[in-house]
């Protein structure tokens, strides 16, 4: 068949690089505009697009979807079918009709759970024990399209975002070469989405990333591994930002304390009373610093027992 990709992230450029060395061909790619990055902003094409680009296929970084010369440029390719892997953006209509075969999307959770851009997140947030990967048709409504092929993947229980992603990245290459195998042979049948099902997992926002203290340890612990490498979970001390980098669950035996004071403070790492139960800091950030262990980190902040880390800056 011939194949138009569409993708952005690293992520995505891995699913390319499956397809570019399976039985289909690739006629084009289509990715978004390069985006300053880096504490430089220095402008830098996306995975995707370097990874089309080494392999000698065209590309395309429209700024707009609804133009009418994207269409014209990506009808003169004649792709049989168009496959989508976190391009970024919602597709008009008369993209999602440019291919016989139409348009088919791999999806980071086991739909209908976790429709949205940020499935991984919110999978880890809610303490999931599965998670896994959807290949679906895509339709107007977002990741509401039917079910070609799925494969569950176990989540350990101190999972992160990076890790949980080099886990399901090869899933979701493999599924989509036998996706397109299966619709090119006419052997696969979508089935619709289970509306009782459906959970959402929007967007992050950074500020998102603000440690509510009031809330129970185990909830702030997801979210200090759910927001790993982004937003970052984060605390204020003494008006600055400080990052929570790494963090676990701590014995809480003693009386309860207000929310966001510190209970100890050792090379252990910084215990930390929460709404219910206390959270263990084993690595921070300090605003225009390095990451560093708990224990390099308390050389320099003056962190003692019986302080307080703040909702936010002074």
């Amino acid at each position: 068949m011939r194949i138009v990709y569409m993708g952005t992230p690293a992520c995505a450029a891995a699913s390319l690089e499956a397809l570019l060395d399976g039985p289909d061909e690739v006629v084009g790619v289509v990715t978004q505009p390069d985006r300053p990055s880096g504490r430089g902003q220095t402008t830098t094409p996306s995975p995707v697009r370097q990874a089309a680009e080494r392999r000698g296929i065209p590309v395309l970084t429209p700024v707009k979807m609804k133009d009418p010369g994207l269409l014209e440029r990506l009808a003169a390719w004649r792709p049989d079918l168009v496959a989508v892997v976190a391009y970024g953006r919602i597709l008009p209509q008369t993209i999602l009709d440019l291919a016989p075969l139409g348009c088919v999307n791999v999806h980071y959770s086991l739909l209908p759970k976790y429709r949205g851009a940020a499935p991984m997140q919110w999978a880890i947030l809610q303490g999931e024990a599965v998670t896994g990967v959807t290949t679906m048709r895509l339709v107007a409504e977002m990741d509401a399209g039917p079910v070609l092929l799925g494969e569950t993947v176990a989540m350990d229980p101190g999972e992160t975002v990076p890790t949980l992603e080099a886990k399901l990245v090869p899933v979701g290459g493999r599924l989509l070469l036998r996706t397109l195998a299966g619709l090119e042979q006419g052997t696969l049948a979508a089935r619709p989405q289970d509306p009782a099902g459906v959970t959402f997992a929007p967007m992050l926002k950074k500020e998102d990333g603000l440690i509510d203290w009031t809330r129970p340890a185990l909830e702030v612990e997801r979210r200090v591994r759910a927001f790993t490498p982004w937003p970052s979970a984060f605390t204020y001390w003494q008006g600055k930002l400080v990052k929570v980098h790494g963090a676990s669950l701590a014995d809480g035996a003693r009386e309860p304390e207000q929310p966001g004071t510190v209970l100890r403070a050792d090379a252990a790492g910084l215990c930390v009373a929460a709404g219910a139960g206390e959270l263990l800091l084993t690595e921070l950030q300090m605003e225009g610093r390095k990451r560093m262990p708990a224990a390099a980190f308390l050389r320099g902040a003056g962190l003692r027992p019986g302080m307080r880390f703040e909702r936010g800056p002074r």
